[in-house]
């Protein structure tokens, strides 16, 4: 009997002990490195919560300030909304919720009026909320989730680069999509659409994917697409281009495009059949009428004929027809008018072609072509007597030289001293003003204390954290004595619209700390 009453207590007293110390061990742990990981945020501005099995916002946050908060990671969760905590972080700028359940997004992420880049992939997603197009975003990632559609509001996303819908059950893009002016990058991989829209050739393109979808014709529209860099379209029943001219790349496919143009519209493609083809063309062998031809079967069997040799090649010609206006002549004078510019301004206008046929050679001769048709050729519908009768071609041909000998000196200035090779698009890669700080701080060592740069996590800098550095950059540039009057504005490098202004102070810069030594020495 005596030992009959201490054994039951005993054990239960240590089972409930060992559940206790069990629970306990495994809950401290992961307490302590929330706690932990929230102090950090309200210190630094950026907390990591990711990869936590949280199902909500955690409640002790609110022992921490973190309305300065600038980035916050909740990826890899299993959040079933947007939590409202993080709702009401108004100097938040990056949000990223990838790979968690929710369904919802709650209109109070209005609030989020700096929030510039959203991660919301591999979500639940059934639609985007028009609220979301309120935001000034930059970046918007909202892959492998459910959409079916596009809000129509995405128009209203003036600032944004990259929008990624990729690998959801959309159906046709909005209407609107063609006022993204400054969308770089446009991924609709793996979706049922059927047709693109043709505004997207208006829109600065770098990359476009729509590779996966039932697309069968793509637009010849889109050979106007002068910046696309990377274009993905397989995994598509395309006819129009039809599959082996696809399979041969971007080149053939734009050549393909424009001589449907050319066919459809019944006139030459004068942006992209190649230059010494259509002079030839230019030069009448018979009297020609007012349509030059294009209307007649030898018309039509010369342009069905032409094919382009390059994707960047530029006409520089057009019919005489289109430069005359014909709605400013009356009709008894028209005839007598055409005929007696026909001679002179043919010859003319060879000879300007010449001088850009031999200009050719320069390595930026691409430019130079553009900048051709730009100035000349966009006249087509206005009367000749509109024309400045001081403009010639070389005078433009020599400024444009002359800014594109600056633009290289810039590059060369940076690249010797940095030790770097920077990308073709010279202006996109300043942007940020990280190299620009690191080139001053070359010059002269902690003359630019603090630079933001981009981390794995984050790729890509808020426009905020990029003025900062721009504005470090030219502070740094007034104390190492640069004149005002030599300085480029913030926008200049922010917006891309100044290079030639950049490239002014970045020379005044070097200009003015080689002088100094050069004394002090």
């Amino acid at each position: 009997m005596a030992t009959l009453g201490p054994d039951p207590r005993p054990h239960s007293q240590l089972a409930s002990t060992s559940i206790q110390s069990n629970i306990s061990g495994n809950n401290v742990p992961t307490n302590r490195g929330l706690e932990r990981a929230l102090e950090e945020g309200a210190n630094s501005g950026f907390f990591n919560l990711s990869a936590r099995k949280l199902k909500e916002f955690p409640g002790t946050a609110s022992n921490f300030d973190l309305s300065d908060t600038v980035e916050a990671d909740l990826s890899r969760n299993r959040l079933a909304e947007v939590p409202s905590e993080v709702c009401h972080l108004v100097a938040l700028e990056s949000l990223n919720l990838y790979h968690n359940c929710i369904k919802t997004i709650p209109d109070t992420i209005i609030n989020l009026q700096s929030l510039t880049s959203l991660n919301l992939s591999r979500n639940q997603l059934c639609a985007l909320p028009a609220c979301l197009c309120g935001l000034p975003l930059r970046v918007l990632n909202a892959s492998n989730n459910k959409l079916v559609c596009i809000p129509e509001a995405i128009g209203q996303l003036r600032s944004l680069m990259e929008l990624d819908v990729s690998c959801n059950e959309i159906t046709a893009l909005p209407r609107h999509i063609g006022r993204l002016k400054a969308l770089r990058e446009l991924n609709v991989r793996r979706n049922l659409l059927c047709v693109l829209p043709e505004d997207l050739a208006e829109l600065p393109l770098v990359k476009l994917d729509f590779s996966c979808n039932k697309v069968s014709t793509i637009p010849v529209s889109y050979r106007k697409m002068a910046q696309l860099q990377n274009l993905q379209l397989e995994n598509n029943p395309l006819q129009s281009p039809p599959a082996q001219i696809c399979m041969k790349g971007k080149v053939h496919i734009f050549k393909y495009l424009s001589i449907e143009a050319c066919r459809s519209d019944k006139m030459p493609d004068s942006l992209y059949l190649p230059v010494m083809e259509r002079l030839s063309l230019s030069r009448p062998n018979k009297k020609q009428d007012t349509d030059s031809g294009v209307g007649s079967d030898n018309g039509d069997k010369r342009l069905s004929a032409t094919e382009p040799s390059d994707e960047d090649s530029l006409s520089l010609n057009v019919p005489m027809s289109h430069i005359t206006e014909e709605e400013g002549l009356s009709k008894d004078d028209s005839s007598e008018h055409i005929s007696t510019l026909t001679e002179g301004t043919h010859i003319a206008m060879i000879n300007q072609l010449k001088e850009a046929v031999e200009l050719l050679q320069d390595p930026n001769r691409w430019a130079l072509l553009r900048f051709c048709y730009n100035a000349v050729f966009l006249r087509t519908h206005k009367s000749l007597e509109s024309v400045d009768p001081q403009f010639t071609m070389r005078r433009k041909m020599e400024q444009l030289r002359e800014e594109l000998e600056l633009m290289e000196q810039l590059r060369e200035s940076i690249e010797s001293r940095l030790k770097v090779a920077l990308p073709e698009d010279l202006g996109s890669s300043l942007m940020d003003g990280v190299v620009l700080c690191h080139l001053a701080n070359h010059i002269r060592p902690r003359s630019v204390a603090s630079i933001h740069v981009p981390s794995s996590a984050v790729p890509k800098l808020s426009m905020a954290k990029c003025r900062r550095n721009v504005e470090n950059f030219l502070d740094a540039c007034r104390k190492m004595g640069v004149p005002e009057d030599k300085l480029c504005l913030p926008h200049h490098i922010l917006e891309e619209k100044g290079m030639i202004k950049v490239s002014m102070t970045v020379q005044a810069l070097v200009d003015e700390t080689s002088t100094k030594q050069a004394l002090f020495t």
